[in-house]
């Protein structure tokens, strides 16, 4: 393919040959602390370069503070980061106005303590999880068509927890929403499940901002149970696993040598395209993150 979208770390994009293929979904899975979010912010930074507009950041951290991606972003790349207020009164008539829609992240849940599995709540929560849910989806709607009609070709999905059972995961049901329900599907339809009854009224406004789905990336980074690389090069694909539904997985872990500790990753999974199989140690600079090949 000659279209890949950059990762914004050379080296990676060789090992990727060439870079991650749009339309597609990747995984970047590893402990906390591994570089996940580095790598995921140097991403979404890199389409500023390749298409005009940087990428956005959508963060499911549901339990204590975001993912530092203000924080990263700044430092790594002097970007300072418009957000999305998840909570507000949003007019989707203003969706045409960049000025107004076009931002850089959304926390969907800002608040902490919220539990992350089905079986953490018991029925009266649960209800009150469903009805706030479906609030979160409309706000999470407007957000990505919001960026989407304005260029934006990429996006990140960070803050995903480690549960026993991916099926019950609340922050993976969300992803699974968003994935088939919007990043997936056809410009026209989001519009639909955007506007609703003003769809009409808007209908000639969707046109003239029409985008293919098929030109846009994703990155979901998963936090793992395990830390060691050689652990994650044997963890099992469960049924229900995103795992077993993305195009490219990247596996970030600890090695061991020794007395001493390290960092490497590999790319288990690269469908449709050749890609280099060698475990790439990397360090963590302050200028992100540095692969050693």
């Amino acid at each position: 393919m000659s279209h890949r979208l950059k990762t914004g770390i050379p080296e990676l994009d060789d090992l990727l040959g060439g870079g991650l293929i749009p339309g597609t979904l990747t995984v970047v899975m590893g402990a906390s602390g591994i570089g996940k979010t580095q790598l995921g912010v140097g991403f979404a930074n890199a389409g500023i370069e390749q298409e005009g507009q940087s990428g956005i950041l959508f963060d499911l951290t549901s339990r204590g503070d975001s993912q530092n991606h203000t924080a990263y972003a700044e430092r790594l790349h002097d970007w300072r980061l418009s957000e999305f207020e998840p909570n507000g009164q949003w007019d989707a008539a203003k969706v045409w106005d960049a000025d107004y829609s076009r931002r850089d992240y959304m926390h969907i849940f800002q608040h902490s303590g919220r539990r992350v599995t089905a079986n953490d709540l018991d029925s009266d929560s649960w209800r009150e999880w469903k009805y706030e849910q479906s609030k979160k989806l409309d706000q999470a709607i407007a957000f990505f068509y919001g960026n989407f009609v304005h260029g934006v070709r990429r996006c990140v999905i960070d803050g995903v927890e480690p549960t026993d059972k991916a099926a019950d995961s609340i922050q993976f049901e969300m992803f699974e929403y968003i994935y088939h329900q919007i990043l997936r599907k056809e410009h026209d339809w989001v519009a639909r499940d955007l506007f609703r009854v003003a769809f009409r009224q808007n209908q000639e406004r969707v046109e003239s901002h029409a985008y293919d789905h098929r030109d846009i990336g994703c990155t979901l980074l998963y936090t793992s149970h395990e830390v060691m690389l050689d652990d994650l090069l044997v963890r099992p694909i469960q049924s229900g696993d995103v795992l077993s539904n993305a195009n490219t997985i990247i596996l970030m872990g600890k090695t061991r040598d020794g007395n001493k500790m390290g960092r490497a990753l590999h790319v288990a999974k690269h469908r449709g395209s050749a890609c280099d199989e060698s475990i790439v140690p990397y360090t963590i600079t302050e200028a992100g993150l540095q692969l050693m090949r």
